[in-house]
């Protein structure tokens, strides 16, 4: 462990500079996340060290991932007065966002010729990480490679998100939470978090819902979607 000391305090020292960066030049693509991960892969090549020693070292920000989760719950408590009053509109929106998600993934990579096993993997990809590896795990796909998925769909939710949405004319803060925690999960949640209290609230609901819908469907939807497309 001596030789990889360094992991945890330069993750947290590029991840927060990053943020510096962001909060100073107000460009969407300097994500925080994706501008720590254009330095940090780089530098790990350069050393050639092995991701897994360097995530030895860091390992307790992977421990902190489940609070940090569970820390979701107060703004929707917040926001309590609100879900009651649309908890029909908000569970149709995550019902359709959750199967548009599984089936348009599904459907575009069986069509270009992916085998059964990639496209189990990429079915989940709009939900939250650990969802997602177990979702993909019980379709036989690949956790490992569905965990990239699902971090690529929440840094292109993060990064363009509400740049699509302001195109759209969406202006409720309700609908464009729902809609970046349908298609993004925690990274577009925490976006929308950093921009307005009520946008992360619903942000976080969806995250959650569709999490559920995806991991109760998916065993029903995925062996469909290969009877009718291959």
């Amino acid at each position: 462990m001596s030789d990889i000391w360094w992991s945890l305090p330069l993750t947290l020292g590029v991840f927060f500079a990053s943020r510096l960066l962001a909060a100073k030049v107000k460009i969407s693509l300097l994500n925080p996340l994706l501008v720590s991960m254009a330095v940090i892969i780089p530098l790990l090549l350069l050393i050639n060290m092995p991701y897994a020693r360097y995530f030895q070292g860091s390992e307790i920000l992977n421990h902190l991932l489940q609070p940090a989760v569970v820390a979701l719950a107060v703004p929707l408590y917040e926001q309590m007065h609100q879900i009651r009053a649309r908890w029909k509109s908000i569970i149709s929106v995550c019902f359709i966002g959750s199967l548009t998600a599984m089936i348009s993934g599904t459907a575009i990579a069986l069509w270009l010729g992916a085998t059964p096993e990639i496209a189990a993997t990429i079915l989940p990809k709009s939900v939250t990480t650990p969802i997602a590896m177990a979702v993909s795990d019980s379709q036989h796909g690949i956790p490992a490679i569905s965990a990239i998925c699902v971090l690529l769909a929440g840094v292109l939710g993060a990064v363009f998100g509400h740049m699509l949405l302001r195109l759209l004319r969406v202006r409720s803060k309700a609908a464009r939470g729902l809609a970046i925690g349908n298609a993004s999960h925690a990274l577009g949640t925490a976006r929308c978090a950093e921009l307005d209290f009520q946008e992360g609230a619903f942000s976080s609901l969806a995250l959650v819902i569709c999490g559920i819908i995806t991991s109760l469907l998916a065993p029903f939807i995925f062996p469909i979607l290969l009877h009718l497309l291959r």
